[in-house]
């Protein structure tokens, strides 16, 4: 009737509303839509691949959405298989906490690292949860029995059943957070290899299931009214000739593409980890993410702000490290603003891209060398600072590594504690040591930290006590050593 209002027409009036009225109006509008989750997991999936292959459905979630390729870890961490990985994403901690390093999940420690769904049912139990996969140890073992519904597809249905019931769930049921697995590339990987048209056939056919999810999505009566974040992961590559479980950067290849509120179209990220799946999950159905969780995720809502990462633009390719390849991008000696680096006591010589501390990426890095535990470097993210002892002496030079990296001064409050946080990763060769130092105010530095055994990939918290009468804080992080190992440092940051 003429008289009455179109849904549409009172949709648009009310956004028209909230903008006049200004953020936080928009943002309590956004509020009162229910949040809704689908995490959809393509085992084995390269996202090079789908990149060229025929996948339209894909290819509109990371036009309306963000796209972030991530690595993964390799052995002694762990090894690239399925068990490790979807572990990790559907935990969000990786595997020195949950510890699955196969997939017969031997020692798991989900008890205290459960999956998300775990978590939401603890924390609102009102909400429904629902997980199905084709690889039915998802269902049986990473996702607990406090999850609402879960489905082991029947294995003569496969990928087509998991579809079909999924499809169903989501046009009809009523399930807060959802998850699914695919599993027909990860088997067209190992029958024929990622360089295989069956591999881009098999990509073809998950894409199509995507497509269906996405459909189903949208035709909810309820859609309108509803705020759905939609996440596509996989677990591992694959080589080309076929495989995967070990260390070449194809196995080590996962990503995330996700379409929800507040991503902007067709953006990359380069901080996403695997992790951040179930954090993000968490965070979009409004469950704050505890501390005592001890979670290695970080909701991809709140990117990281690091001084390293915005380095980026200036990475060039390889200079002495000839294996690593012309085509990737990865080092740079400049500091970014407000840092510095003093090599006044450095050798001379030696590899260009490592002499003193450089600011890599986990491709340009773990190229110089396989198989020597940099691929252990999990919880750096983008780019990060690392002194490299081992890659730097594989060319001529002369005296020692000794190498300095100087942090802007940070605000403190004079007789009062400050934390210093940092990620990092250290791998120990006598004589080489790392020491952290701080000087206050200007003054003389003094050591909080010396490292001289082998520390894995970890955050440290330091508690600093301030001085009286001083305002600011500098951070020094020495390495000294020569052919030994490596050092790592990321996400430095003092709070008080």
């Amino acid at each position: 009737m003429s008289s009455q209002l179109s849904r549409r027409s009172l949709l648009v009036g009310a956004a028209a509303i909230a903008v006049a009225a200004g953020p936080l109006a928009t943002v309590a509008q956004a509020r009162a839509r229910t949040p809704k989750v689908l995490v959809i997991g393509l085992d084995g999936t390269l996202l090079s691949k789908i990149k060229v292959a025929d996948a339209p459905h894909l290819g509109a979630l990371m036009a309306a959405g963000l796209t972030a390729a991530s690595p993964l870890y390799a052995n002694p961490f762990a090894p690239t298989l399925s068990g490790p990985g979807w572990s990790t994403i559907i935990t969000g901690v990786w595997p020195d906490k949950h510890h699955v390093m196969d997939n017969n999940f031997t020692g798991q420690n989900f008890a205290q690292y459960p999956d998300f769904m775990t978590r939401i049912e603890t924390v609102k139990p009102t909400l429904n949860t629902y997980a199905i996969a084709s690889w039915n140890p998802i269902t049986t073992t990473v996702f607990s029995s406090k999850v609402d519904t879960r489905v082991n597809t029947p294995s003569a249905e496969y990928d087509t059943g998991t579809t079909s019931r999924l499809v169903t769930q989501l046009a009809t049921g009523d399930s807060d957070a959802l998850f699914v697995q695919l599993d027909g590339v990860d088997e067209a990987g190992h029958e024929h290899g990622a360089a295989s048209q069956q591999y881009l056939d098999a990509i073809h056919a998950v894409d199509d299931s995507v497509g269906q999810f996405v459909a189903a999505v949208k035709s909810r009566k309820s859609y309108g009214s509803e705020d759905w974040l939609i996440m596509v992961t996989a677990d591992h590559g694959h080589t080309d000739p076929g495989g995967h479980g070990g260390s070449s950067w194809q196995e080590r290849q996962t990503f995330l593409i996700a379409d929800g509120p507040g991503i902007s179209a067709g953006s990359v990220r380069y901080d996403i980890r695997m992790p951040d799946v179930a954090a993000s999950a968490l965070a979009h159905l409004g469950i704050a993410v505890d501390p005592a969780w001890d979670l290695d995720g970080r909701p991809l809502q709140q990117p990281g702000d690091d001084a390293f990462d915005a380095l980026r633009p200036q990475l060039q390719g390889p200079v002495d490290e000839t294996g690593i390849g012309a085509g990737v991008i990865g080092f740079t000696h400049t500091p970014p603003p407000g840092w510095s680096i003093d090599n006044s006591a450095m050798g001379t010589g030696g590899v260009t891209e490592w002499r003193g501390w450089s600011f890599t990426t986990d491709e340009f890095w773990t190229a110089a060398e396989r198989d020597q535990q940099r691929e252990s470097n999990v919880r750096a993210r983008g780019v990060f600072a690392v002194a490299d002892g081992d890659e730097w002496s594989d060319k001529t030079f002369t005296g020692t590594f000794d190498s300095t990296l100087i942090s802007p001064a940070f605000r403190v409050t004079g007789g009062r504690t400050a934390t210093l946080t940092y990620t990092t990763y250290y791998r120990q060769e006598a004589p080489q040591q790392g020491e952290v130092l701080v000087s206050y105010g200007g003054g003389t530095p003094v050591s909080v930290k010396t490292y001289t055994t082998d520390t894995s990939s970890r955050t440290e918290t330091l508690t600093l006590q301030v001085p009286r009468g001083v305002s600011t804080a500098q951070v020094r992080f020495r390495y000294t050593g020569g052919n030994n190992w490596f050092w790592t440092v990321d996400g430095v940051k003092i709070t008080v």
